[in-house]
């Protein structure tokens, strides 16, 4: 696909266990209200047949927002629903056989926790990249230890790639991350554990846009 460019901003991801009683589509459109204007969907305990009808409900919600919709690990669930792209982790299928089956038009988006991993990333012809866990995160368990923000220096400084940050980023330490370069910047408890998430959403992304004006 051309050269593709992640909106400035909130990068939006789903966490239904950390929303507890939140309804599912309710607070996803909070975040696109709020200015969000990428949204990936990504819950870990949900059977397929709930992936499948929530990942074409949002799809629907995203396409009203004009913003861009990924589905996190499943293949077979973002082709159903046609979602513009793909998250994938290190773990996951190789990027040249995602690209394969979703096509030259489709997003590629990989996580990466080291240098070699976003030069790897590069090479193999993904479309951006997530960098972290930047600081400590409860929201995904298997994160890992944060990597602090020299990598994000490091990352900003020698990888030629669309990014995001992930990992622990809060409202209080967001000038930490914008400071370094980042444009794209994952909350997710932050967001969707607040009790206003349209509200916080808002002010955040009106924080970051404000940061580059």
């Amino acid at each position: 696909m051309n050269r593709f460019k992640l909106p400035t901003g909130i990068y939006a991801i789903t966490d239904s266990e950390c929303g507890k009683d939140k309804e599912f589509l309710t607070y996803c459109e909070e975040l696109l209200q709020g200015g969000a204007k990428i949204i990936q969907y990504r819950e870990k305990s949900r059977d397929m047949k709930k992936l499948f009808k929530e990942a074409k409900e949002l799809k629907i919600l995203t396409q009203k927002y004009n913003a861009i919709f990924i589905v996190n690990d499943h293949l077979d669930i973002a082709l159903l629903v046609d979602a513009d792209g793909i998250h994938i982790g290190q773990d996951d299928l190789p990027i040249s056989e995602v690209r394969k089956v979703l096509g030259k038009n489709k997003i590629i988006g990989i996580s990466t926790h080291n240098l070699n991993e976003a030069e790897e990333a590069v090479k193999n012809g993904a479309d951006y990249i997530g960098v972290g866990p930047i600081f400590h995160t409860d929201t995904k368990k298997d994160a890992g230890n944060p990597l602090t923000l020299n990598f994000l220096e490091e990352v900003e400084k020698n990888i030629n790639l669309p990014y995001t940050v992930i990992g622990g980023i809060k409202e209080s330490n967001l000038d930490e991350v914008l400071s370094r370069g980042a444009k794209s910047v994952c909350l997710i408890s932050e967001l969707i554990c607040n009790e206003n998430t349209l509200q916080i959403t808002k002010r955040i992304d009106e924080k970051i846009k404000n940061f580059f004006n």
